[in-house]
């Protein structure tokens, strides 16, 4: 019984990266993202269970994250896609991270460092083709690569771009990838060994075409929906459960509010049960008086505002629940479930944020180890 418990199924995120697998041609690989603590699941766990069953790289998005899987023993492909600082280079250099590059003025920073370090630095060319974040423009594209391949302590390992509307709008996607095939056409004759990769998680699923020779997933590597729909509906299994207990039960009268500013109260006899996690641990404060928690298999309703370490639900007084019982936020109980994707509905926002919320004061615990 713990007061805020996360647990991460490793058995599901192998499962999750098989599904990916299966959707890929015999000659794309597959590169698990697991930036942000693993999107909040725990970034060394999740990243060893992906290698093991298949994944031939990991990306994060910073270079101290590179670092930190190095220091974990981690040896293989880690590519770091998020921009990085002149002060930085030495560090990603010397951890032997790939990373994503797209302006001249980090090549030209980035050659000496190399140069002096006595590393090659492997790159991987980012390509604007429409999101308009990071990425060299298609029409610099090529000087900016034939700057690297001059370089003989760089290295071109491979040209990418980032879909905006993979998981919303397919002719914009469509476009993208158009985009980005004929930027990089002249590349592939004159630079066979170089790899091209575009795919996110919903790309992934929605359009074997834009595959190219690697995919990067994310979101479907922790059984969650790119598309925000339930994720049995792509064979994803969601990898994390949110758990906690009941600590508390009282009777109310009618008209007894609860919780802060009182903005819930009893319309009749009832009983409500205090859970002790709220936002200082990630649970947000927009679920207040929104959405259910389960207890012995049951839904019931969340009412009166969130607190930073608590909040209630009505149970009523014929429920057979007691002090202790295990209550899930998120994951599944019994025949019920429910998913980070319900509760992004709640708050108009996205999965990737209901887990990558998590705070510190979470307990963590990991199912499936091999």
């Amino acid at each position: 019984m713990y007061r805020a418990l996360a647990t991460t199924d490793l058995d599901a995120v192998r499962r999750n990266v098989r599904t990916i697998l299966g959707r890929l041609g015999s000659g794309t690989r597959y590169m698990a993202v697991v930036k942000a603590d693993g999107y909040g699941h725990g970034a060394m766990r999740i990243a060893r269970a992906a290698l093991d069953e298949g994944a031939s790289g990991l990306a994060v998005t910073t270079v101290e994250e590179g670092q930190d899987l190095r220091e974990a023993g981690f040896g293989g492909t880690v590519l770091v896609m998020g921009p990085v600082l002149e002060d930085q280079l030495e560090d990603a250099v010397l951890a032997g991270v790939e990373l994503a590059v797209w302006s001249p003025e980090f090549v030209r920073a980035a050659a000496p460092v190399a140069r002096r370090l006595r590393r090659s630095v492997p790159l991987h060319l980012k390509v604007d083709t429409g999101m308009h974040r990071l990425g060299v423009s298609p029409a610099r594209m090529a000087r900016l690569a034939e700057k690297i391949t001059l370089d003989p302590w760089l290295e071109l390992r491979a040209v990418m771009t980032h879909l905006a509307t993979a998981d919303s709008d397919p002719e914009f996607m469509e476009e993208q990838l158009r985009v980005f095939r004929q930027a990089i056409a002249p590349l592939r004759e004159g630079l066979p060994a170089v790899r091209y990769h575009a795919a996110n998680s919903a790309a992934t699923f929605r359009d074997p075409a834009s595959h190219f020779d690697m995919v990067r997933c994310g979101i479907a590597t922790y059984g969650m929906s790119p598309f925000q729909w339930h994720p049995a509906n792509d064979g994803l299994v969601p990898v994390l459960t949110l758990s906690s207990y009941v600590a508390s039960i009282r009777d109310l009268s009618p008209g007894e509010g609860v919780s802060y500013s009182l903005t819930w109260k009893a319309r009749h006899r009832t009983r409500v049960a205090l859970v002790p996690i709220g936002y200082g641990d990630g649970f947000s404060r927009g679920l207040s008086n929104r959405g259910d928690v389960l207890i012995n298999g049951r839904r019931y309703p969340r009412v009166g505002n969130v607190c930073m370490d608590q909040f209630l639900v009505e149970v009523d007084r014929d429920a057979p629940v007691q002090f202790g019982d295990p209550v899930v936020l998120v994951g599944r109980q019994g025949e019920e479930q429910i998913t980070a994707e319900e509760l992004a509905a709640h708050l108009g926002t996205i999965n990737y944020e209901i887990t990558c919320s998590l705070t510190g004061r979470v307990r963590r615990e990991y199912t499936g180890d091999s």
